[in-house]
């Protein structure tokens, strides 16, 4: 069971809040000092501009901590897929995680097959697996059929059952219709918390192992270790009122949840 961090581990300190932002090879040499061996590159579109050069010495700067990189973006269209592709290609990427929708494009079932299945030909030359992530925009039931009926071991799915409760489908049950299909898993707790005044709720993170994430539950049902499926740890951290403390929290529930990962691989 390989383990490591997404950039979503880093959401408020590699921000401009931060008065010196960590920079993605910041982020790497945290994932290397905390035990991980894969550094997902995960929704962030500044990757998008870096030339052939930099891209070139990124892949060097993981290659030199021994670290695998994943790659993340939002859409499926034929030419967000294949921007990702190119640069997954010069990252010597193997998994690339993505969702239906992305801001300009919401396609239907059929339409969302056939784009998949277009671009299969060239994950197969590339070697590169596309893992479609659970989240509450669409419904479970559709991704899970989507990617049974494209029936190719390129193509899979991104668990993250927090993502679905907002569309009122519960954890347990996005894991074990899911379970088959996962190529990717993303690491993060939360809860409810009642609003101010208590009135109604918010749902955000909390730290690995406090919160309604079935962590022993989910790693037991979809096997990781066995699969040689990646985990990658995310957070929802709220912000905490000033950069300091945000920062410090942050880096806190990584160190926590990496703990707690490393324990469960030996």
């Amino acid at each position: 069971m390989n383990i490591g961090l997404s950039t979503y581990a880093f959401t408020w300190r590699g921000s401009e809040r931060m008065a010196s932002p960590m920079t993605l090879v910041d982020m790497m040499d945290e994932t290397v000092a905390l035990g991980g061996g894969v550094f997902q590159i995960c929704d962030y579109p500044a990757i998008e501009a870096y030339s052939d050069a930099e891209l070139a010495e990124l892949a060097a700067q993981a290659a030199r901590r021994d670290l695998a990189l994943e790659l993340g973006t939002r859409g499926i269209g034929p030419t967000q897929l294949t921007r990702y592709l190119d640069i997954a290609a010069r990252l010597d990427v193997r998994v690339l995680r993505s969702m239906f929708n992305d801001a300009e494009t919401r396609p239907s079932p059929d339409q969302a097959e056939a784009w998949l299945r277009a671009v299969i030909p060239r994950l197969e030359r590339q070697n590169v697996t596309l893992a479609l992530e659970t989240y509450e925009q669409v419904p479970v039931d559709t991704l899970v059929a989507t990617v049974a009926e494209l029936d190719s071991p390129y193509v899979g799915i991104c668990l993250d059952p927090g993502n679905c409760v907002a569309a009122l489908e519960m954890p347990a049950s996005v894991i074990e219709r899911t379970a088959p299909y996962v190529k990717n898993l993303h690491i993060k707790d939360f809860q409810f918390t009642r609003a101010d005044g208590w009135v109604g709720f918010r749902l955000l993170g909390c730290p690995l192992g406090e919160g309604l994430l079935d962590l022993d539950g989910m790693l037991a049902r979809v096997a990781p270790r066995e699969r040689d499926i990646n985990c990658i740890v995310e957070h929802w951290l709220d912000w905490q009122n000033d950069a300091e403390t945000t920062a410090t929290l942050e880096a806190a529930w990584t160190r926590h949840s990496m703990d707690i990962l490393r324990s469960l691989q030996s």
